[in-house]
């Protein structure tokens, strides 16, 4: 837990929140800006500012609840898309720096956009950064 943490502070309770799910490893709740009805944020109970910095298993498991959700979510208000989006850094749009994931219900229309420009991009240059990100994947095997 880190004390300067807001979802730390939902996580012990110093600030209320509107649950949905709780288990051993994972807390589910409300978002309370939601940018759509039926905004929901999965965390991890274990403090880790971003996905970079947590354990593979807890990452596993915070994504295993976040479906779970996803899928109430999907039962009980049926809305014809869902965006789950997880941010890392503040350039990413990160803004509490505990690992979380977003369940956004979508409608048609609703304003919210996350669309870009499909340009395509230079072949090469695309290779070039796929064997760097290979050479990391690599290092890691061994």
């Amino acid at each position: 837990m880190s004390d300067s943490c807001v979802f730390c502070m939902i996580l012990d309770g110093t600030i209320p929140s509107i649950r949905i799910h709780e288990d051993d490893t994972t807390l589910a709740f409300m978002d309370i800006h939601p940018v759509q009805p039926g905004h929901a944020l999965v965390i991890p109970k274990a403090h880790h500012p971003n996905l970079f910095e947590a354990p593979p298993e807890v990452v596993a498991t915070t994504a295993r609840t976040a479906a779970r959700i996803g899928s109430a979510i999907q039962r009980a208000l049926n809305p014809p898309g869902m965006n789950l989006l997880q941010c890392n850094g503040e350039a990413a749009g990160q803004s509490v720096m505990h690992l979380h994931m977003h369940l956004i219900p979508r409608a048609m229309n609703d304003g919210m956009t996350m669309n870009w420009d499909l340009v395509k991009g230079d072949v090469n240059a695309i290779e070039a950064i796929a064997e760097r990100i290979r050479t990391e994947l690599a290092n890691d095997a061994g």
